[in-house]
């Protein structure tokens, strides 16, 4: 059978392959630091899979000419990663959503492989770069806002159906307006509830830590 040559030489290929590799890879590699779900192989895989759906559309132009149009299988790549996204997001029952920020990484590294595939690699790499800018120097910024506007309260305790509820009943009735919630855990047996909330006084907070003491389940309170 004989094989059509492709209008894009071999070695453009596979340096498109590669910047693909190594621009999802950075991107990967933040998102596996943190222990993420779809961390390091999982972008590379959506990036370089991108990159090349972009370069079949490329080829299929060489096929078929003016009546194919290279933006049709390349946009089912962006509607197709929603579904993969979709698997990085987690629901507890506490009614805590996690893995929204993976879901985006994972949508803009299929962006980022359909540049490269298309040769459009400047703007692959300043994606890149402003996509790392956001995902790890404003984690940065956002510990520094934390530590200057919030407060938080780490409930170790033992997770019940209505814990989170009844804590965040109290702190209600005390005034307290609460930023967001978010649950830890450092391993199987351990869970910590973590509420961000606006500043307090400390008489305040002391009052709060004798309410929360006797929310059923609550082993520590911790109010920094």
């Amino acid at each position: 059978m004989h094989e059509t040559t492709s209008s894009i030489p071999l070695d453009v290929m596979a340096l498109r392959l590669g910047l693909a590799v190594l621009l999802a890879g950075v991107i990967g590699w933040e998102r596996e630091r943190l222990r993420k779900p779809a961390g390091f192989r999982t972008h590379i895989l959506v990036g370089v899979g991108s990159a090349l759906v972009m370069m079949v559309s490329l080829f299929m132009v060489d096929l078929g000419g003016t009546t194919v149009d290279p933006g049709r299988i390349a946009a089912q790549v962006v509607v197709g990663i929603g579904f993969l996204g979709a698997g990085t997001i987690l629901r507890s029952r506490e009614g805590i959503v996690s893995g929204l920020t993976t879901a985006a990484s994972l949508w803009v590294v299929s962006g980022i492989g359909l540049a490269v595939g298309c040769g459009f690699t400047s703007g692959a790499l300043l994606t890149t770069f402003l996509v790392m800018v956001v995902l790890f120097f404003m984690n940065r910024v956002d510990e520094y806002i934390e530590s200057h506007l919030y407060h938080t309260l780490t409930l170790h305790a033992r997770m019940t159906g209505h814990l989170i509820e009844d804590v965040k009943e109290v702190l209600r009735d005390n005034g307290v307006r609460i930023v967001r919630t978010e649950v830890q855990m450092p391993s199987p047996s351990e869970k910590y509830v973590v509420f961000h909330f606006k500043p307090v006084a400390v008489a305040e907070g002391k009052s709060l830590l004798r309410q929360l003491k006797r929310v059923e389940g609550i082993k520590e309170a911790v109010f920094d």
